[in-house]
């Protein structure tokens, strides 16, 4: 990649509107040409001063209504069995309360409810319950939704698009202990980056030969005649950034074998490697 392509990426990622693979291209680029690193910034900080110069957007009058009909049209809880939702009742004894007058349970008292009253009371209430519950359900989900819209779209699709090894990438160039090493390889370039204090291990490769079908790059650990598998990736462009499934240990080797689709079938490389970058 050229700096004008990376420009033409940059511009992208600072709105928010590249594909995942064209972040992951943008990211690999940017962490093997560290002085366009400067290029990115200025085109983070041109987007940021004009959407702090755009008027406040109301959202959409129908926003708030297709959220209420979503939740109106969800699938609600049934009502609890009348079990859960009866009173307990006092046990002591009628003749034992005071002013009580002993009568027989069969007796009915003038005016009182009869069972099913009760029961049409108290699912009344429970609907009743039910419905100030929906509606406090809806005024978050609406609040949130307005949030969401008010710290700017652009930002909103940015974090929704950016594939996580791109983002663990960004946090661990951002890391107080981040290290790297590099290495070439036939037809390109390798390097891995890692951070001990987040955990995190990614590797950015570029000029990767092309894969045949159902074959997929894959990612190891070697500590010291031991391989561990640590993942896989692909690549149709010949860039590839890969986020380690494993946790790499100060001195492993990182290699990049090429094995069946979904990894070697034995857990041990089945090729020898493509690349491999030493840590220590």
């Amino acid at each position: 990649m050229n700096e004008q392509e990376f420009r033409e990426l940059s511009a992208g990622h600072a709105l928010g509107a590249l594909s995942p693979d064209d972040e992951r291209a943008f990211a690999a680029a940017r962490a093997g040409n560290p002085e366009w690193s400067q290029i990115a910034d200025h085109d983070a900080e041109t987007a940021a001063a004009l959407g702090a110069q755009l008027p406040a957007v109301a959202p959409p009058a129908m926003l708030r209504d297709q959220i209420l009909g979503a939740i109106a049209q969800a699938p609600q809880a049934p009502p609890a069995s009348r079990d859960t939702r009866a009173t307990v009742r006092p046990s002591t004894p009628d003749a034992a309360r005071p002013h009580a007058t002993a009568r027989p349970d069969s007796t009915p008292v003038p005016g009182a409810p009869d069972e099913d009253d009760r029961e049409e009371a108290l699912d009344a209430a429970y609907t009743r319950r039910r419905k100030w519950q929906r509606g406090m359900f809806a005024l978050v989900a609406s609040v949130a939704v307005l949030s969401m819209i008010a710290l700017g779209t652009s930002s909103l699709i940015q974090a929704l698009s950016t594939p996580a090894e791109v983002t663990a990438l960004q946090q661990i160039e951002s890391a107080p202990d981040a290290s790297q090493a590099s290495t070439t390889f036939a037809g390109g370039v390798a390097t891995v980056h890692w951070s001990e204090a987040l955990g995190k291990t990614v590797l950015v490769a570029e000029g990767l030969p092309k894969l045949e079908e159902g074959r997929e790059f894959e990612l190891w650990f070697v500590r010291g005649e031991t391989p561990l598998p640590a993942g896989t990736f692909s690549s149709r462009t010949g860039t590839g950034v890969a986020l380690f499934g494993e946790q790499m240990q100060p001195g492993d080797l990182v290699a990049v074998t090429i094995e069946d689709a979904g990894g070697s079938p034995t857990g041990l490389p089945t090729t020898d490697p493509i690349l491999a970058i030493e840590t220590a």
